[in-house]
């Protein structure tokens, strides 16, 4: 066990399911300064996405790796020397206990565990793929004019071949699909920069609504989607 991750092992597939803030965990020692309401924000976690990957991990028989703290404790898909990595604000929200935080004992403690979990994890495959799994919220407190109708989102980088063939899956589905929305993974794709992109391993990221898998019914829905599509894009890509 590590307070850095969790790790999900449900079977031989070599699918990997990464879930960078899928918690909102913040150790006993670490004081944000903020209400602790605010941890069942989607500033502090990916609302949803522990649930679905393990819904998806007994589904597909497959393992799933899940950030153990959360993104305002460390922000687990950044890049090493992003600001971003120990927010001191969070959507208009105040994170104060970090001004003062020691990043490089956050990054030994969280960071580093984490990814090199996820490395050993992707050398143990033959041909792995990567299922980067985030949610996003339909409403910025800062940004309230802002319209995000989507109700999941595919995101790449430079590799987008695996969201080629997810999104006209998902939008036979009924699905409202973003194509590098509600952002860009040109700009927001740490995590699979590093290990998909930099290694020529396919992976499909996807962002769900988290207004549509706060509950047991939409996490399951969505696991019943996502999952046929994961299969899809291995078996065309590995």
């Amino acid at each position: 066990m590590s307070e850095a991750f969790t790790q999900i092992d449900g079977g031989g597939l070599d699918v990997l399911i990464v879930a960078d803030h899928a918690s909102a965990r913040v150790p006993d020692d670490i004081d944000l300064g903020i209400d602790p309401a605010l941890l069942d924000n989607h500033i502090a976690i990916d609302i949803g996405v522990a649930e679905v990957s393990a819904l998806l991990v007994a589904q597909l028989g497959c393992t799933a790796i899940l950030g153990g703290a959360s993104r305002l404790v460390i922000d687990l898909n950044r890049e090493l020397d992003a600001p971003g990595l120990l927010p001191v604000m969070s959507d208009g929200h105040a994170i104060p206990g970090n001004r003062d935080a020691d990043l490089a004992q956050r990054m030994m403690r969280f960071h580093h565990p984490y990814h090199h979990q996820v490395e050993r994890l992707l050398e143990g495959m033959t041909a792995p793929f990567i299922l980067s799994l985030h949610s996003f919220t339909p409403h910025l407190a800062s940004d309230p004019g802002q319209k995000r109708p989507w109700e999941i989102g595919i995101l790449y980088n430079a590799d987008d071949r695996a969201a080629r063939i997810a999104i006209p899956m998902l939008e036979a589905a009924g699905l409202i699909v973003g194509d590098q929305l509600p952002y860009s993974g040109q700009q927001l794709n740490a995590t699979m920069n590093r290990h998909a992109e930099a290694n020529g391993i396919p992976y499909l990221g996807i962002e769900m609504r988290q207004d549509m898998v706060r509950d047991a019914a939409g996490q399951r829905r969505f696991a019943d989607l996502i999952g046929p599509v994961v299969l899809a894009c291995r078996s065309a890509l590995t």
